[in-house]
C-alpha cells in the first residue's frame, strides 16, 4: 500500500484536475435549480466515474446514492442541496472528495457511498437505513467562520391548533392562541442557553363580526441536543394545554416534518480534517458556543456513525447566515479557495479511513465514548 503521503498528493492532484468543473457545477446547483435538478448535474459524474447510481431514495424525489466498492471500511460523503446559500458548494466539495477518493484506493477494501440530500433529506434517508453499513460520514459546509465542527441544535417544527366555538357559550380559539403565545413567551424567558420556541399566527379567524371557532400557530423549536428539544417540546405542550383551559377552548399539537436532532461531533476525525484542511492554508478554530447554532439534518446521522460537519469561512462574520453578502460571496474568489481546499480535505480524509482500520476503531471508539457522555449527562441533568 503507498505511503499517507503519497495518497495525500494524489488526491491533491486529482482535485487539481477536477477544480474547473466543481466550480462550475457548484455554480449551476446554486442558481436557483430545484432540488431534482441538482441530483441530475451531480449523477453524470458519479455514473461516470463507475458509481452505481440510485434515484428518488427514500421516496424524495431530489435524493440519490451512489456507491462504490464493497464491504468495510464505508465511507459516506455528504452532498446536501437544500437552496440555501453555499449548497453548491457543499455538493461540488463533496463530490470531488467521492471522485478523488475512488481514483485513488480503486480496487482496495473498503466501499464508497455518495449521499446526494436535498432539504430534509438526510433524516429521510438515515431512517431508511442509507447510512447502515458506513463507518463515517463527511459533510462541509461554507460559512463565515472557519471551525473544525459546527454547533448544530436538535429541531423540530410543530403546528398548534386551538378549537373554540362560534356558538353559544362562545370560546374565542384567537383568545386560546394568544394565550399560548403568552405562556411561549414567559417560557422562553428562563429557558436554557441554546434553547428557542419562536411562532408565528397561521390563521386568526374569517371575520372580526363572529368569535373565531378556530386559530393556528406555527413554532419552531431548537435546542443544544435532542433530549434538551424533548423537554422543550414537553414545555410547549404544557403551555397550550394550560391556555387551553384557562380559555375554555382546545389546543391540539402535531409535529411538521421529521425534525432533527443535535450534531455529535466525532474528535478523531474532525481533528484529522483540521489538519488536512491546514495543509491547504486554512486553519479552523473550535466554535464559538455562544454563536447562534445552526441546523441541519446530519445530525441524525452523527448520533448514528462517527460524523463530522467542519464550517469554513468564505465571508466575514457580518455576512453570517443567508444575508445578501454571505449569498454574493459564494461566487467569490476565496469560495472557489476554499472549495478546493475543502474536497481536498475530505478526499485525504477519506482515504485515510479507508487506508487505516486502526483510525476507523478510534473514530468508533470515540463515537461511544461521547455517546455515554451524553447519556450520563442527560441522567444528572
Amino acid at each position: 500500500m503507498e505511503a499517507d503521503e503519497t495518497r495525500h498528493e494524489r488526491v491533491d492532484r486529482e482535485i487539481e484536475q477536477l477544480d474547473d468543473r466543481l466550480w462550475s457545477l457548484a455554480g449551476d446547483v446554486c442558481a436557483g435549480r430545484d432540488e431534482e435538478s441538482a441530483a441530475h448535474l451531480l449523477t453524470e459524474p458519479l455514473e461516470e466515474a463507475g458509481f452505481a447510481v440510485a434515484n428518488r431514495v427514500a421516496g424524495l424525489a431530489g435524493a440519490i446514492t451512489a456507491r462504490h466498492g464493497e464491504g468495510r471500511p464505508g465511507v459516506a460523503l455528504l452532498l446536501e442541496y437544500d437552496g440555501r446559500p453555499g449548497a453548491g458548494l457543499t455538493a461540488a466539495a463533496g463530490l470531488g472528495a467521492a471522485l478523488a477518493t475512488r481514483r485513488v484506493t480503486d480496487g482496495e477494501p473498503g466501499s464508497i457511498l455518495v449521499a446526494g440530500c436535498p432539504r430534509d433529506g438526510i433524516p429521510a434517508l438515515t431512517a431508511a437505513g442509507v447510512f447502515d453499513d458506513v463507518d463515517a460520514a463527511l459533510l462541509f459546509r461554507p460559512g463565515a467562520h472557519s471551525w473544525s465542527w459546527a454547533p448544530l441544535a436538535a429541531r423540530a417544527e410543530v403546528r398548534i391548533t386551538v378549537h373554540g366555538r362560534a356558538e353559544h357559550p362562545p370560546a374565542d380559539a384567537v383568545a386560546g392562541l394568544v394565550q399560548v403565545f403568552t405562556a411561549v413567551a414567559a417560557l422562553q424567558a428562563r429557558l436554557p442557553a441554546g434553547s428557542r420556541a419562536q411562532g408565528i399566527i397561521t390563521r386568526g379567524g374569517e371575520s372580526t363580526e363572529s368569535v373565531p371557532a378556530l386559530a393556528q400557530a406555527r413554532f419552531g423549536l431548537s435546542a443544544p441536543t435532542t433530549a434538551a428539544l424533548a423537554k422543550l417540546l414537553a414545555d410547549v405542550t404544557a403551555c397550550a394545554e394550560g391556555a387551553a383551559i384557562a380559555t375554555g377552548t382546545k389546543a391540539d399539537i402535531e409535529h411538521l416534518g421529521p425534525g432533527s436532532s443535535h450534531f455529535r461531533d466525532n474528535p478523531v476525525l474532525s481533528n484529522r480534517f483540521a489538519a488536512h484542511l491546514a495543509a491547504r492554508g486554512i486553519l479552523t478554530t473550535p466554535p464559538d458556543l455562544g454563536t447562534a447554532r445552526g441546523l441541519s439534518g446530519i445530525g441524525d446521522v452523527s448520533l448514528k456513525v462517527p460524523a463530522i460537519h467542519p464550517l469554513v469561512a468564505i465571508a466575514d462574520p457580518a455576512h453570517a447566515g443567508n444575508s445578501r453578502g454571505f449569498a454574493a460571496a459564494t461566487a467569490s474568489p476565496r469560495a472557489r479557495a476554499v472549495l478546493h481546499a475543502a474536497a481536498a480535505a475530505l478526499g485525504r480524509t477519506a482515504v485515510d479511513l479507508l487506508a487505516h482500520p486502526a483510525l476507523v476503531r478510534q473514530a468508533w471508539d470515540c463515537f461511544a465514548d461521547r455517546a455515554r457522555a451524553e447519556r450520563s449527562g442527560q441522567e444528572g441533568s
